[in-house]
């Protein structure tokens, strides 16, 4: 399970792009409660949400030439150029190369070989998120990939993470733990894209969990306030009931309450 107690390879950041930072915030206020603290104009418009007065995600507007809206996890780096190095020798593109964020930490951000982006936090003054697990806060990390294959060789090659495949549906579902964490520090899963699912067009993306209280109503909630249903609340065996949906602008994430509070 996710922890604030961060290693690297583990998740330490999420972050949202989104083209109406205002509208996107008050639709997660509606959802989980979270307020927006804006960080100013020298800032570009970032801002961070904030659950009981600690920050558990980040928004800021899109600034990359043909950006779509959507989350963007962050792991946890001792060395944000050395970790870029390994993603372009591993066959990575780097979107954003190694810069510092004021004293805070310093960030880069990638594209790994099959076109999902995420990033990483080199901890500065910010170690990195100040909730997980609990409600109303990440809870997980997902990749749904186009190659899963390639995407686990990748990201073993840049953050040496431990797999272990697991059958689901007729697929394999790999769960993702940081270099010799352990089974009680899973951080989040793999997922081949079914044939029908490459056929119709889905591409590679990372998308968060949020642990809520009740699947149902939070999921009421966000349709209400014009989300976009992928799957509706169900319940997963050995996980718990989950719910997966596109924020009104397109920024895919996914919902769970179980008594693990991850999704693997």
């Amino acid at each position: 399970m996710l922890t604030t107690t961060f290693v690297p390879g583990a998740p330490n950041w999420l972050d949202l792009g989104t083209p109406d930072v205002e509208a996107a915030a008050a639709f997660y206020r509606a959802l989980f409660g979270w307020e927006l603290r804006t960080m100013g104009p020298e800032a570009g418009g970032y801002g961070f949400f904030q659950l009981d007065g600690k920050t558990v995600a980040a928004v800021g507007p899109l600034t990359e030439e043909g950006a779509a809206s959507a989350w963007t996890p962050y792991f946890q780096t001792a060395d944000a150029d050395a970790t870029t190095k390994a993603v372009e020798q591993a066959g990575g593109t780097v979107r954003v190369p190694p810069m510092d964020v004021f004293t805070e930490g310093r960030m880069a951000a990638y594209t790994d070989p099959t076109g999902a982006q995420f990033a990483v936090w080199e901890p500065g003054d910010t170690q990195g998120l100040g909730a997980v697990t609990s409600a109303n806060t990440m809870s997980w990390t997902e990749l749904y990939t186009t190659d899963g294959t390639a995407a686990k060789d990748f990201y073993r090659s840049v953050f040496s993470w431990d797999y272990k495949d697991m059958p689901v549906a007729g697929s394999t579902y790999t769960v993702v733990s940081p270099s010799g964490g352990g089974p009680d520090a899973t951080q989040g899963g793999i997922m081949q894209l079914a044939k029908e699912n490459l056929e119709a067009g889905s591409r590679s993306e990372w998308h968060p969990y949020i642990e809520v209280a009740d699947v149902d109503a939070t999921f009421a909630v966000a349709t209400e306030h014009g989300a976009t249903t992928f799957f509706p609340p169900m319940d997963a065996p050995g996980v718990g009931r989950i719910a997966m949906f596109a924020d009104p602008f397109g920024a895919p994430m996914a919902i769970i309450h179980g008594s693990s509070g991850s999704s693997g």
